[in-house]
């Protein structure tokens, strides 16, 4: 067993350190969202809601991941409705899809860039299909592909790259 499958292991409902593990995602998710929400079009553009999914999903494990997945986007809709009503169930299907990937990526997968790379192209694989299933209309589906590539690479590169830098902690 790995040091960071003992360190995930540390992470379950009954322990208070998830709580607070996934409170600081989810501030993150809150927080990078409104900042990137002052370019035009910066949410569809960065997608950043997902990034400390896939940090703290990554880091301390499905249930953490989860959390964050979840009360994220609900938490920055209450609070300033973004993203809009209308887009949660898409979002939350691929904040779930991410937890998934990362969940089976981790499993069998050492950690790198590419089992990064693997679980971001899985979730938005998932959340295309999904989206399209929702409303049959191919061009939305492939938005995130189409203006938010900017976003998965960020998500692949730099998920990647703070991971490596908080791997001892």
């Amino acid at each position: 067993m790995n040091t960071t499958t003992i360190a995930r292991e540390r992470y379950n409902f009954a322990s208070l350190r998830t709580y607070i593990a996934a409170a600081i995602f989810i501030c993150g998710n809150i927080i990078v969202p409104q900042l990137c929400h002052l370019i035009p079009n910066g949410g569809l553009i960065f997608l950043p809601i997902y990034f400390f999914t896939l940090v703290g999903t990554f880091k301390c494990g499905w249930k953490v991941g989860l959390m964050t997945a979840i009360l994220s986007p609900l938490v920055n809709c209450a609070l300033f409705g973004m993203p809009p009503v209308a887009s949660l169930p898409a979002i939350l299907i691929k904040s779930l899809a991410l937890v998934g990937s990362i969940a089976l990526v981790s499993k069998y997968m050492r950690f790198s860039i590419l089992s990064v790379a693997i679980a971001v192209i899985a979730y938005q694989l998932v959340g295309m299909s999904a989206e399209f299933l929702m409303d049959f209309n191919f061009m939305h589906a492939l938005q995130d592909v189409r203006i938010g590539w900017p976003g998965i690479l960020i998500q692949i590169v730099g998920g990647y790259l703070l991971l490596k830098a908080v791997e001892k902690w």
